[in-house]
């Protein structure tokens, strides 16, 4: 047997003293790469949100809660920041079928049961409301605020569209002048915002359930609906398939004296649990 003295195993003990440092630096390496890419992993994942679908066919997402800057500089003002509880809003328009089911009539100028009924007044989706709740057994039913469809418009986003703040990628997510002038199209044909609401632009404008009001001095800071103004005319937003893109996006607002129909006039709904 081999008596080695104490320099030759302090020799060796520096000879493989590199190796050690090299194997621990690639074991810390690894674990941290796998770190990073499991954070990866989660800052990617699509985010999920519940759907319901009502006995009409009708389906409605969660929207979040959050905060947001309602408005926009030139367009919408003035801007303000708005705190919005979670509510369920129709993933699209009201289709004639679905009006139909309800009323027992279409009054639409585009004719197709796929396409979102138009030509409805504000008053006439009121008795569509009160007809669907009770077919439903339920009160969940409304239109949104102006404040709810702005924050779910923009699913999350600050510019004039929920995809950029230009309108370079409009005609993948909206039926507009610049597409289509032959009326409106079937819902849901396009591409969703994020937060899975179609045709959120463009199509039929969407009546709201607010009173029109010039600009949003003394509205509210939560997204109830914005108290007075000339309640003749109410809101609408969105933009309509006939629109310029001028005239779509996530600020536009319009409005029409609550009687009056127009075939580029639609609505979406609101439902709570």
């Amino acid at each position: 047997m081999v008596d080695r003295t104490e320099s030759e195993k302090s020799g060796l003990l520096l000879l493989l003293m590199p190796v050690v440092v090299i194997l621990v630096l690639a074991l810390a390496l690894g674990f941290y790469l796998r770190g990073k890419q499991d954070a990866l992993v989660v800052e990617t994942a699509p985010i999920v949100f519940e759907t319901v679908e009502n006995s009409v066919g009708m389906s409605f997402v969660e929207i979040p809660s959050g905060q947001f800057v309602m408005g926009q500089t030139g367009l919408a003002e003035p801007e303000r920041s708005v705190r919005v509880a979670s509510f369920f809003m129709a993933t699209h328009e009201v289709t004639q079928a679905q009006w139909y089911a309800v009323m027992g009539y279409n009054p639409s100028e585009y004719k197709d049961p796929r396409r979102p009924v138009d030509k409805v007044t504000w008053l006439e989706i009121q008795g569509f409301i009160q007809g669907l709740n009770e077919l439903e057994g339920s009160g969940s039913y409304r239109l949104p605020t102006e404040a709810e469809w702005e924050y779910a418009a923009r699913a999350g986003t600050e510019g004039g569209y929920f995809f950029d703040d230009t309108d370079s990628a409009l005609g993948e997510y909206a039926w507009f002048g610049a597409n289509d002038r032959l009326g409106t199209r079937p819902v849901g044909s396009l591409k969703p915002n994020p937060w899975g609401l179609y045709d959120i632009y463009g199509n039929v404008w969407e009546w709201v359930q607010d009173c029109w009001h010039d600009n949003y001095d003394g509205a509210p800071a939560t997204a109830e609906v914005f108290a007075g103004g000339d309640c003749a005319f109410r809101v609408l937003r969105g933009g309509g398939w006939n629109a310029s893109p001028r005239s779509v996006g996530s600020a536009v607002r319009g409005s029409y004296e609550v009687n009056f129909e127009d075939i580029s006039n639609g609505f979406r709904l609101v439902w709570t649990k």
